[in-house]
This record gives C-alpha cells, structure tokens and sequence, in this order.
C-alpha cells in the first residue's frame, strides 16, 4: 500500500525544492494527480532554484534569458511524504532536487553540493555523523515594534531574557507540544528545547546521525515547520540572524565526528584531545572559514550577529569546551569527540552550511593541515585572524578564495555571488524597519 493509500484524508501534495536562500520551491497538485510525482517528477526552471530573496530573478543569470530559461526535472529524494502538520487542510509534502533530462544532478542545487561532498568521503570510506542545534525567537510582530509574544498560559509577557528557565518553557507548553508531534509525523530527531539568552529565544537540537543529508533535510523541514506552526498560533517564529540589537543573535551550531568503515570514530583517541584527524579537520575548517562566511552568515542582517562578545565568534581560533571560538571540541567521553563549529547563523541554507562546514573538514583530513595551537580564555580579546566583518567582503571572499572552489561546485558559487550582489544592491534602499520585515519571515 502506497504512504497516499495508507492517508486516504490528503486533500494535496507540495511538490517542493530547496533555493539558494533556503526557501521552498515548488507546486500544490491535487491528490489524485499526485501519484505520478513518485515516478516521474515535475519540471520547473532551473532559475527558481536562483532566485533572490524577494523571489525575482537574477538579472545577469545564465540560466535565464541567455539559455532560454530552461526546464529542469525535479526528481523526489528518498525521504518519501510527510505531513504538513501546520495547515489546516491534510496536505503532504514532498521533497525533490533538480536533475537535467540526462539525469546528470543540477549543480546549482543546493541539495546537490552536500551530497557531492559527502561522495568524497564515501570515496575514502568515512561517513560524517552530524548533529545540529537550531536558535529562533517566537515574536508578536502584529505592530512595527517587536515584542515576545504573550504567553498562551498566563497571557503575559516576558520582560527579559530567561536562559535555561523551565517557566519560559511551560510558557509556550501548547506550541512546543505541537512541534514536537511534527517534529514525530514528519521524522524529524527533534531532540532537547531550552530557553536561551534573548528575549523569547529558544533552542532546539537534533540527535547526531550518520546521514548529513538527512540532517540537513531535517533541519530545513524543520524551519518551514516551526514557520508555519506559529503562525497558526499567531506569533512569528523566526531564524534571522540578529532581529533585536541588544539580544544575542540566532546560531546554527553543527557537531559532526566521522567514522571509518569499521564504524570507529576517527577523532578518538582514548582520550582528552582527540587524534591527528581531529586537528587536521580543525585546521580545514578554519583555513576554509573566511571563504564561505557566505554560506554561514548568507544576509545582511547575518553580519549584526558576528560581533564581539555577543555569543557568536569573530575570531578564527579553535578550543577545547571554549564557547569563544569558532571552532569548539566539547568535552564529553572519548568515543564521542567531536567537532562543534558555531560560525553559522539560524539564517543559513542548511545544505551550503554543512557542506562548506564538511567539505572544508575532509579537505584538511586530505591535506594533514595543521591548525594553530588550541586557545585558552576569551578569543575576543586575542589578536586573531577575523571572519569576514562585512556582507560584501563575504561576497568577495567567496567569490575569489581558492577555498571554495575546492568544496563546491564553479556553477554554485557564480549563481550564488550573482545572487547576493543584486541582494546587496537592492537591499540598501531598504531603511532598518524594512529589512527587518523582510528577513523576520523568510529566513
């Protein structure tokens, strides 16, 4: 029996793709047309997977005037249907990436750049095992000035931030509850919530799994949940980077470890400080860090976020369970050192951020790069070698670093600088309020 057999109350299915800024592309097909989606797909321009982030084309694209502004094939991915939890009409999902006619993967498909870095490491029988931990804010942002939604309980609201408190937790028990039997239907790990540091900012984590293209699956699944379920409840959730200046911004921290083919973790040691592999992909992580800042801070807002003491790193230095820099090995049982790299903001495109985060791991591997000593005390205050400070100095370092071109692919990196270029023009006729309006919701 077929998943649309087994839930005769589907109404219609989202044929959907991830863009270049991690929104969903796609169509709503009735259910009875459905079925063929599993077989032979749908077509769409390849352009719509390179859209800016008002969804208009890109001016200068050669993907559209210049070629005709082609179809390509969306093919489903093997996750298969799952629920959309948030609308109130029984709707499934599913989740496809571009092909061309000949089968050959649309390079400019973001879904794509992370499954060819995970082939390299299949090529030298490593699997990455990747967890991530995501940071939003639920806000009322039915007048121009953000508040921290009432509470669902009480009806009041809180006046400061609550780091780690159960209150603000039980606070929001109804839509926490509804997330995580999404989070169930839907197959995402949604594992641990706490409150965080800024005002009706939470955070929710993700078991590690032997699958980064899962995890990255589930982590964009999940923000277009978490969207949709609190506007349901009447609030905004929210991923942008920095939406209130004197709070801490949203983070998307990635743990990863990987594994030989016999299934042993290649950073333990047995002990505190973890193998030579561990160091070597240390040292690929932040050689390759202010090459694809892009893909870790990908908006303007993104750059509000990367400054000095305001629980975001600057600086490119690396420490054992030192939540300063950019690169953290946590502490814990040898078998389960790991990696912890927190430049990434809630903002990313989960499939850029993990491949450049990975790709970047396995080229130090390859290399036997050797980072610089590990650091004691606050990165801040040290002199060290800085991330990009700025959106267009990003853009130029992705752009011309020979870094990036070594994680991902020539098509990728022309599509996405094209991009942000026209992001970066338009924006700055935008005042502060409008560009917050436009990040709150789409990222």
């Amino acid at each position: 029996m077929s998943w649309l057999e087994a839930n005769p109350a589907i109404h219609s299915v989202r044929a959907v793709a991830c863009d270049l800024n991690a929104q969903a592309r796609g169509k709503r097909i009735p259910r009875r047309y459905a079925g063929k989606l599993e077989t032979e797909g749908t077509r769409m321009p390849f352009s719509v997977l390179n859209l800016d982030i008002w969804g208009e084309d890109v001016e200068d694209s050669p993907l559209v005037f210049e070629t005709g502004d082609p179809d390509g094939v969306l093919l489903p991915t093997d996750r298969g249907y799952v629920p959309m939890p948030w609308l109130e009409t029984p709707t499934a999902l599913l989740q496809h990436w571009m092909f061309h006619d000949d089968g050959r993967p649309f390079a400019g498909d973001p879904r794509h750049a992370l499954a060819s870095v995970l082939e390299r490491y299949r090529a030298r029988g490593l699997t990455p095992v990747v967890a991530t931990e995501l940071e939003f804010y639920l806000i009322d942002d039915s007048t121009q000035v953000l508040r921290q939604p009432p509470s669902p309980r009480s009806g009041k609201r809180r006046l400061g931030a609550e780091t780690l408190a159960l209150r603000q937790l039980d606070s929001f028990d109804r839509f926490f509850t509804g997330v995580y039997d999404a989070c169930e239907a839907m197959d995402i790990p949604a594992d641990t919530a706490i409150s965080e540091a800024g005002l009706g900012q939470f955070e929710i984590n993700m078991m590690h799994q032997a699958d980064a293209l899962k995890a990255a699956d589930d982590a964009w699944l999940f923000k277009l949940l978490l969207h949709g379920l609190a506007r349901a409840h009447r609030f905004a959730a929210s991923f942008m980077a920095k939406p209130y200046p004197d709070y801490a911004g949203n983070g998307f921290h990635v743990h990863f470890s990987v594994l030989d083919a016999e299934g042993r973790n290649v950073f333990d040691d047995g002990g505190p400080h973890g193998t030579d592999a561990l160091r070597h992909a240390v040292a690929g992580c932040l050689a390759a860090a202010p090459a694809t800042t892009l893909c870790f801070a990908p908006h303007a807002n993104s750059y509000a976020r990367l400054v000095p003491e305001a629980h975001a790193p600057t600086g490119l230095a690396w420490a054992y369970d030192n939540r300063t820099t950019a690169v953290r090995i946590p502490s814990g049982p040898p078998a389960a050192r790991r990696i912890e790299h927190r430049v990434a903001g809630g903002d990313i495109n989960p499939y850029l951020a993990l491949a450049a985060i990975l790709g970047a791991a396995l080229r130090g591997i390859e290399d036997a790069a050797e980072p610089p000593p590990p650091v004691r005390g606050n990165a801040y205050a040290m002199d060290l070698p800085q991330i990009p400070a700025t959106w267009e100095e990003a853009i130029d370092r992705f752009e011309a670093d020979p870094w990036t071109a070594r994680i991902l692919p020539g098509a990728l990196i022309d599509n996405l600088v094209r991009t942000k270029r026209q992001e970066l023009r338009d924006i700055a006729e935008l005042d502060a309020a409008q560009r917050t309006e436009l990040y709150l919701d789409v990222v």
